[in-house]
């Protein structure tokens, strides 16, 4: 089964990305799934390389770095991270400079689409 999750909210202040995360962590577990995520808006945030949090609070990008590590596309929203003046030096391994029609082709490939 082929699933896409798109995430919105950026990496803290809410639990959204964080949930998302978890799913996606679960999910790339899965022998039968192939999993792609796409980081839009704030959620653009959640790729940010360098991320540093208090001792004992969850950090998106060792989430992100476990889902490197399974090999899933994650891709973050080109115009989205011009918007907030990231460049792509700015990302942490493992996500790519995507945009609007890679988008589209992931959600045409997956069987499922899930957002945050």
């Amino acid at each position: 089964m082929n699933i896409l999750i798109i995430l919105n909210d950026p990496p803290y202040g809410t639990e959204r990305s964080y949930n998302g995360l978890r799913l996606a962590l679960t999910l790339a577990k899965e022998s039968a799934v192939e999993l792609r995520v796409f980081l839009m808006a704030d959620a653009v945030r959640c790729a940010q390389r360098g991320q540093k949090t208090a001792e004992g609070y969850y950090n998106i990008e060792r989430m992100l770095t476990g889902l490197r590590v399974k090999e899933v596309p994650m891709g973050a929203c080109g115009t989205c991270m011009d918007a907030r003046g990231m460049g792509d030096e700015a990302l942490t391994e493992g996500a790519h400079r995507s945009s609007i029609a890679e988008l589209t082709a992931w959600t045409l490939w997956a069987d499922k689409v899930i957002s945050f």
